[in-house]
């Protein structure tokens, strides 16, 4: 895992090493281990190394033969040693052991389509000195992020936003489409940024520029038709999807330094846990983070997986300062606001990792790819809602909106008010009403009129509808599935991983998002993966008798922090702080009197505003980091 940055003149004018350099260390954390450069009339690539395969001869840039086709990249290869040898069969000669080196051969026999025969996470940058051509990709599932600036004059590309905030013609100017997305989704959808002048290669595509013009196309997208196989009963899928589980995750195992497994006491996890001792792997090291507050900790579970597997098991239980101390620290890795709160837990249980080993296996993906979210039950739940009479349903909603207001995790209040909030809109926008923060409705009164203005024509909704546009889908729920895979797990989930691993040069590798897998589960019915209202039902079928009972048989719980007490107590003087009227008015983003009625109800338990208030809490922690023109 690693950082690459670098940028282009069209006119061949000579690159200035020294801004290359620049770009280069504010990477430092991604790569700790080494830096390289390459330079040459109007191309500059740089990297930054954390060493996990070959260990002496892997130094980027990477050249072919003859030096006419550099690469840098970040990521893992994971099907390199079939391709290597398939290359070396062609007559290629590598000087490295490196999974790197394989993508400049790739190039010279498949030019652009080489990236259609790698299996991995990846983010690279090839030059092609003979026809002045760059190639940036991203891989498939968009595990591993990769940005982008062009101008009309300069191409430019990065791993994180702030090495290309170092180039001198690209300004720190607020886009108002990526702040309104930002408010809706706690995240900034692809192709989207917060600044103007930057841009997201979205997962599965790749951007070309040459000469200087520049375009982005597709090389991959999700396959949606059912494809499964009917003669298989239930318990023979089963055994096809360990199986193919089991494989990915061993293919995960390549590594010159030793790896460890990211264990929440969840399904997921767990089962990555039952993988390797299905692949005969008996040296397992595995880490955790448990609470004091018992509503989040998960520590009976994660040890439960430890012992049961005979793990050696590293753990830390968390007390409220030591996540709220960090948070300065947090802030310093976003520079892109993201409003998850469960990224503080990850950065310490990365920093915590990182003491024992560089290379870890985690569990995110299969609540996207099986249905594991309770928003999917909500989903089915909403249905049955509607048909109730128009005087039961406002009863319901009188009822829920007396229900006295709870901190506690995921507490019933705050569910049934969510659900009855997103009940008016369509099925999908619902559910990112759900999922999100700030409808259109709220979203309208929070924005400034200046910023207001500039956003009349937009509704951050379109994202959905353009994801869905000219495809076909057997169900709403495979819409929803789609769109998780799209937004949720890549501009979200995979990018809080990313931010808070890479921090501390912890390489995490997610088995169920390798493509392979993903198009295995893709392909099966929907019925399969939400049976009733049971969530990730054949996935839980799957790995029955492979996993404790207890792990097999819970609901899911996320990798949550008490956000609504802490805001009330250990968070409320840096709250009052920044989301002060004399700070917003001097801002000029935010509607003062809007804020401070989200402050002052939560503060006087009128309302839960935890999400709202964590939200604009993370843009100013953002805003005083990173800084950006409204």
């Amino acid at each position: 895992m690693c950082g690459i940055c670098g940028y282009s003149f069209p006119d061949e004018r000579p690159v200035d090493l020294n801004i290359l350099k620049k770009m280069t260390m504010t990477l430092q954390h991604r790569g700790p281990d080494d830096a390289g450069y390459y330079t040459n009339d109007g191309i500059a690539l740089g990297h930054r190394r954390l060493s996990i395969i070959d260990l002496d001869t892997g130094k980027q840039p990477i050249h072919n033969e003859d030096e006419t086709i550099y690469v840098v990249f970040n990521g893992e290869i994971y099907n390199f040693p079939e391709l290597k040898k398939e290359l070396e069969e062609k007559g290629h000669r590598f000087y490295t052991k490196t999974d790197t080196e394989v993508l400049v051969h790739l190039y010279e026999e498949r030019a652009e389509r080489c990236v259609e025969s790698l299996a991995g996470m990846f983010a690279f940058a090839i030059w092609d000195g003979k026809k002045r051509k760059l190639l940036l990709a991203r891989d498939r599932i968009g595990i591993k992020p990769l940005y982008y600036s062009y101008n009309g004059k300069a191409f430019a590309f990065a791993s994180e936003p702030k090495a290309l905030l170092r180039l001198p013609w690209i300004e720190r100017r607020l886009d108002p489409q990526g702040l309104s997305h930002y408010l809706s989704y706690d995240f900034i959808p692809a192709p989207f940024c917060i600044y103007e002048d930057i841009r997201k290669v979205p997962p599965g595509h790749q951007v070309i520029y040459q000469d200087g013009a520049l375009r982005c196309e597709s090389y991959w997208e999700l396959d949606l038709s059912d494809r499964f196989d009917g003669n298989l009963d239930e318990g023979e899928l089963c055994e096809l999807i360990w199986r193919e589980f089991c494989r990915v995750v061993k293919t995960h195992l390549i590594s010159d330094v030793p790896l460890g497994v990211l264990l929440s006491g969840g399904i997921d996890s767990t089962s990555v846990l039952a993988a390797l001792r299905y692949e005969g792997v008996d040296d397992v090291k595995t880490f955790s983070i448990g609470f004091e507050d018992p509503s989040f900790d998960e520590s009976r579970y994660f040890r439960r997986a430890a012992s049961f597997f005979e793990t050696e098991h590293h753990e830390e239980v968390l007390a409220p300062h030591k996540l709220i101390d960090i948070l300065p620290e947090v802030a310093s890795i976003l520079d892109e606001p993201l409003a998850d709160a469960s990224i503080m837990p990850t950065y310490l249980l990365s920093r915590f990792t990182k003491s024992s080993v560089k290379v870890t296996l985690g569990g995110d993906g299969g609540d996207e790819l099986f249905a594991g979210y309770p928003t999917y039950q909500a989903f089915l739940l909403a249905r049955y809602y509607e048909r109730l009479p128009s005087a039961m349903q406002s009863f319901i909603e009188t009822v829920v909106k007396r229900l006295p207001v709870s901190f506690n995790n995921m507490s019933l209040d705050f569910r049934a008010k969510k659900f009855i909030h997103g009940i008016p809109y369509p099925p999908v926008e619902r559910y990112y009403i759900w999922m999100g923060t700030f409808p259109p409705d709220e979203k309208g009164e929070l924005l400034a009129p200046g910023i207001k203005r500039r956003l009349e024509d937009l509704n951050s909704f379109d994202v959905l509808h353009d994801y869905l546009r000219d495809k076909t889908f057997s169900s709403e729920l495979g819409k929803l599935l789609y769109l998780d895979t799209k937004l949720y797990l890549q501009d979200g989930v995979l990018a809080k991983v990313d931010r808070a691993s890479m921090a501390h040069g912890l390489e995490v590798r997610v088995p169920f998002l390798d493509h392979r897998f993903v198009e295995l589960i893709t392909g099966l019915p929907e019925g399969l993966k939400l049976k009733g209202f049971t969530t990730k039902y054949i996935w839980k079928k799957a790995i029955r008798g492979r996993i404790p009972d207890e792990i097999g048989k819970r609901g899911k719980k996320g990798f949550g922090i008490p956000l609504a007490k802490w805001l009330c107590k250990e968070l409320k003087g840096l709250m009052l702080e920044l989301l002060s009227e004399r700070r917003l008015k001097s801002q000029g983003v935010f509607n003062p009197s809007i804020v401070k009625r989200l402050v002052s109800d939560h503060l006087a338990r009128r309302a839960d505003n935890r999400k709202q208030l964590w939200n604009l809490l993370i843009f100013q922690l953002w805003w005083d980091r990173f800084g950006a023109r409204s």
